[in-house]
């Protein structure tokens, strides 16, 4: 399974980014997740959403985030407003279900003026 991140770049503070994640197969039966790492830093889970929709997100990007998923297309997103210099990380997709994990190759977040 192949997981194609994209979106990141350089934003300024409050502005808005939306990240993609394209799966090689059908994400309809997975939590589909957004995590980042930030220099120095552990992985930590962003956002995530079961197959039946509900979501769940870290306290810190509660408001501001908001995870999406489109099973036809087989494609995750994640829409960040109001970014802040602690948003900054390389973000990763995730697709997990049971003992099958696997992982994006990460997409680079910048908050910087």
């Amino acid at each position: 399974v192949q997981l194609q991140a994209s979106g990141g770049g350089l934003v300024q503070p409050g502005g808005s980014l939306r990240l993609s994640c394209l799966a090689s197969r059908s994400i309809s039966s997975f939590v589909m997740g957004w995590y980042r790492q930030a220099p120095g830093k552990e992985r930590e889970l962003v956002a995530r959403i079961t197959p039946g929709g509900s979501t769940e997100y870290v306290d810190s990007v509660k408001g501001r985030f908001s995870i999406s998923r489109n099973n036809a297309k087989n494609t995750l997103n994640l829409q960040m407003d109001g970014l802040q210099s602690d948003d900054t990380a390389v973000y990763y997709c995730n697709m997990g279900r049971g003992f099958l994990n696997y992982w994006g190759q990460g997409t680079l977040v910048t908050v910087s003026s």
